[in-house]
């Protein structure tokens, strides 16, 4: 016998809840190890959920950066207080780079409840391209080069950096790691510090870009939406990166130097793959 319409409507509903449960797993060890805040990992999985069982009046776009954001608060405040108990977080390359990145967050953010879901999608796949390309070309990144001493910021370079790193990550809602990383990288740092770094630097993107999502987005339809962001897919995202957060900074500090920077570039390659095919 054929499975009833309200059947298979359970079983969808039951197929992404546990989707977003595994996905919030994966983005949690992505905070830890990479910085990234659940960005890469939730944006393109929020995605394919909200765009399966989302009407023609919901953007699943906006919907999928709008709750990427709200995951990345809690996210990458839980890593940045482990981070800081751990020693890793360095005062000169935080401060005032994350001020600059909040203001430049929502501007992006703003920009991005004009210029809808599409527009996002393209320059999302746009940004990935660009960023694997130039982790893998661009020297210093893949490896440190021997001896190396850590560089200090420039203080003249940092407004226009962190306001550039805050309007693009803003816009797309995947917080500043894929670009803070290989900038703190290139200064000299190892992967276990430029990755720990990322957490509080992306704390302003995920702030700003949250409150303009919630208070003006408009991507989201019907009960369980606050503005564009999904509560819903947020709190089951969070269910399932938490517990994983909480193990990850257990281990994170055991990955080889080289290990740790390929591996931040496989999981950009998988986040792109990902997002070409959803």
């Amino acid at each position: 016998m054929r499975a009833t319409r309200p059947a298979r409507t359970v079983e969808r509903v039951l197929t992404s809840f546990l989707l977003l449960l595994a996905l919030g797993c994966l983005s949690g060890l992505t905070t830890v190890a990479f910085g990234f805040g659940g960005g890469f990992v939730t944006v393109p999985v929020v995605y394919a959920v909200t765009a399966a069982r989302g009407g023609p009046e919901t953007d699943a776009m906006a919907v999928a950066v709008a709750t990427s954001t709200a995951v990345m608060v809690v996210n990458s405040s839980v890593a940045t207080w482990a981070q800081y108990r751990a020693g890793r977080l360095r005062r000169e390359h935080l401060w005032p780079l994350a001020a600059y990145i909040g203001l430049g967050s929502a501007a992006g953010a703003w920009a991005a409840t004009l210029a809808g879901g599409a527009v996002q999608h393209v320059l999302f796949i746009a940004y990935l391209v660009v960023t694997i390309a130039d982790s893998l070309l661009r020297r210093g990144f893949l490896a440190r080069p021997a001896g190396e001493a850590p560089r200090t910021p420039g203080r003249a370079a940092t407004p226009v950096v962190g306001a550039g790193i805050g309007a693009v990550t803003g816009f797309l809602g995947v917080g500043g790691s894929v670009m803070t990383v290989p900038l703190l990288r290139r200064r000299g740092l190892p992967m276990l510090e430029a990755t720990a770094m990322a957490n509080p630097l992306s704390l302003p993107v995920a702030l700003a870009g949250t409150a303009v999502y919630a208070l003006l987005g408009g991507g989201g339809a019907g009960a369980g939406y606050a503005g564009s962001v999904d509560l819903v897919a947020a709190g089951l995202l969070l269910a399932g990166s938490l517990p994983a957060i909480a193990v990850a900074r257990r281990h994170v500090g055991r990955v080889p130097d080289r290990v740790h920077a390929v591996a931040f570039v496989v999981l950009l390659v998988l986040a792109l793959v990902a997002v070409l095919l959803v």
